[in-house]
């Protein structure tokens, strides 16, 4: 959870620095490109078969729109026209909707730790978003684009915790993914293929990057956590991600700081607690 939370944190800016004047759809295709032999290489290492039965091809299909179709063609698109933090701070509104999905549809029963907990990360996101609502009303599109993703995410969460294919989850991620990268190239090369180039090195470095740790390593890792854990716990444990996004952006593309940054992580990391802690155990009788 710490590496998720690194790697994926450190991506915010790297992705903005590596979209600013470059295709972003392109950028996500070159990447997914990248990480799809690494994420083979890594089912070959671990004897992992990639057959997945006939009748599961519909259900990874709709796994592959809900987790990262929507998510990747949304963000890549958000990031270029909103800054890093905002972008991610947008985006890691997903355990907010995951809740929201799992008693809407799943009738999942929230405790009170819970409740604590989703309030908690939701004061926390408003105060990361204290000083950018005047810039966000700017880009209305792109902040909206980046809820709808989180929500989709969301319940792209709810669904892998819950479904029945029978096939090893690292093969249900390479196949999402190939079915990803193949939407992305198809919408790359509908609506940017004049703009097409050779990346600089900043650039290139951005997309190896996206392809060998976040693709490769990342995205595989989360997928496997969404399978495993609880959806609520799952969606909160990825809570620091906007914190870290935010941090990076501020030390490396110079966003400013404020006092409220400090009151977020705080609020946060009650929210993680609050849902990855377990509770007590009453004592049995004998």
């Amino acid at each position: 959870m710490a590496l998720l939370t690194i790697t994926w944190g450190l991506n915010w800016p790297i992705m903005k620095v590596g979209v600013t004047g470059y295709p972003p759809l392109y950028f996500r295709t070159l990447s997914m490109w990248l990480g799809l032999p690494v994420l083979w290489s890594v089912l070959r290492v671990r004897g992992v078969a990639l057959t997945i039965a006939r009748r599961d091809w519909r259900a990874v299909g709709l796994l592959a729109v809900t987790n990262m179709i929507v998510w990747h063609v949304v963000i890549i698109l958000a990031v270029q026209a909103l800054s890093s933090g905002r972008a991610a701070i947008l985006g890691y509104t997903m355990p907010i909707f995951s809740a929201a999905w799992g008693v809407a549809l799943f009738g999942e029963r929230l405790r009170r730790r819970h409740v604590v907990g989703i309030a908690a990360a939701a004061a926390g996101v408003a105060l990361l978003l204290w000083h950018e609502f005047d810039s966000i009303s700017g880009r209305p599109l792109a902040a909206l684009g980046m809820l709808v993703a989180a929500a989709c995410w969301a319940l792209g969460t709810q669904q892998m915790r819950r479904t029945a294919i029978a096939a090893p989850t690292l093969a249900i991620v390479f196949w999402m993914t190939l079915l990803t990268a193949l939407v992305m190239s198809a919408a790359t090369l509908a609506f940017e293929r004049e703009r097409w180039s050779t990346p600089d090195a900043t650039t290139l470095a951005a997309i190896v990057y996206n392809g060998v740790v976040i693709f490769g390593f990342t995205q595989p890792l989360w997928l496997i956590m969404a399978r495993t854990l609880p959806p609520l716990a799952s969606s909160m444990s990825v809570m620091m991600i906007p914190v870290l996004g935010t941090l990076a952006g501020a030390w490396w593309l110079g966003e400013k700081l404020h006092w409220q940054d400090g009151a977020a992580i705080v609020l946060v990391l009650v929210a993680i607690g609050s849902v990855m802690l377990p509770g007590r155990r009453r004592p049995q009788r004998a």
